[in-house]
């Protein structure tokens, strides 16, 4: 790589100049964690800013070159790069639109960390920042005929707005009148395994020679819809989930014992014997795992579907006396070219169109980076954004939050 480029302050009144923050030559940003500089760009031309990195460690005075996961950020027409801790970098895209102007790249998460051990080289992740929380996805699990399908059912047509389902990844060829992206993502085996290696999905399991599998961009993009995923997989699949970095709510549904369960398959009148002897099989095996792996947060019995549903609710905190509203996200923020950053405690505080010297200035944002939480590889959430009249006003506020 050769010789590092030179250091350039971007401005003297921000948290750059107290080495938050450094600006090279050439449409270079970077940020220093420790005895380390991450940089990002170049950039292929002098109008946009290329989201590559690299890393330049002090101490040996070496380039080195990292795998980067995770999706990366468009280029644009310049960033800010602030560390957050010691495990990752804010990102603050100039000029961009509210849903693509904050990222953070991760520089020594548990998900960078564990990625670094499985490759066995550097690594650093990508991850969108999102204004506000989504709430915890719902892992429900249970034997074949517990009634599980009908009591999503019953949820789903309750409060239509509220849940949503996420779309699994198969490797199998769609079949008739199947769309991809509508009841499977379709996709090719080396790609997924490439995913799976990667840390991109949740769980995943080997069906006839094909894969399935659910993955983080899949729940995500249900949280994005402001709708709450509901995950209905076997325990294994919850064990999966459960070892992942997904927060959710793990519900296990039971039948009120193996002879109901058999009754209730039986009457199903659509397996022969030998199927109906191998799910009950399956079913004393995952009530075992279910009750004593630790996996599941509540168990519920389904001895009477409306006292069952009623409980499934109130876990839920839905007492059904009246529908649901669809939570809404936070307004975002569209920040133009010219806008400083300053990084006090958990607290960013963006000036947008820099006011004259001695004059009172203008657009003040504050960005708390306090309540973080999710990250590579979905989506870094609990981000919380407000504005303010003046430095006063905000410099207050850390005060006062602080």
């Amino acid at each position: 790589m050769g010789e590092a480029p030179a250091f350039i302050v971007d401005d003297p009144q921000s948290g750059f100049a107290n080495g938050l923050g450094l600006k090279f030559k050439g449409c270079e940003t970077a940020a220093i964690i420790g005895d380390r500089k991450y940089v990002i760009g170049p950039a292929n031309d002098e109008s946009t800013l290329a989201t590559e990195v690299q890393i330049f460690d002090e101490i040996s005075g070496n380039w080195v070159m990292p795998t980067v996961l995770g999706t990366k950020p468009k280029p644009g027409k310049g960033l800010s790069a602030v560390p957050l801790n010691e495990d990752r970098i804010l990102i603050i895209k100039k000029g961009s639109t509210s849903d693509d102007c904050i990222w953070f790249l991760e520089v020594d998460t548990e998900y960078v960390r564990n990625q670094k051990k499985s490759l066995g080289t550097e690594v650093v992740a990508w991850s969108k920042g999102v204004l506000g929380n989504s709430e915890k996805p719902v892992v429900i699990s249970g034997p074949s005929g517990v009634g599980k399908g009908t009591l999503i059912t019953m949820l789903m047509k309750e409060f239509p707005s509220m849940f949503g389902f996420s779309v699994s990844h198969t490797t199998r060829a769609s079949r008739n009148m199947e769309k991809d992206g509508v009841h499977y993502h379709f996709t090719d085996r080396s790609v997924m395994e490439n995913e799976i290696k990667d840390g991109k999905f949740l769980e995943f399991a080997n069906v006839h020679g094909n894969l399935y599998g659910t993955s983080v961009e899949a729940v995500e993009v249900v949280a994005d819809s402001g709708k709450r995923c509901i995950l209905d997989i076997d325990v294994q699949g919850a064990r999966s989930v459960r070892a992942s970095s997904l927060e959710a709510i793990f519900i296990f549904i039971c039948p009120p014992s193996m002879m109901e369960l058999e009754n209730r398959l039986r009457s199903r009148g659509t397996e022969t014997e030998e199927q109906i002897q191998k799910r009950l099989r399956n079913a004393k095996a995952e009530m075992e795992q279910g009750k004593s792996s630790g996996i599941f947060d509540y168990i519920l019995y389904n001895d009477n579907l409306e006292q069952c549903y009623e409980g499934l609710k109130k876990l839920l905190g839905l007492d059904g006396s009246a529908a649901a509203t669809q939570k809404t996200s936070p307004q975002g923020i569209d920040l133009p070219l010219d806008h400083l950053v300053t990084k006090i405690e958990n607290k960013i505080l963006i000036n947008c169109g820099v006011a004259e010297l001695g004059k009172a200035a203008k657009n003040l944002i504050v960005l708390d980076v306090s309540s973080l939480n999710g990250g590579a590889p979905g989506r870094t959430r609990g981000l919380n954004v407000y504005a303010v009249d003046s430095f006063s006003d905000a410099f207050a506020g850390f005060n006062q939050l602080s």
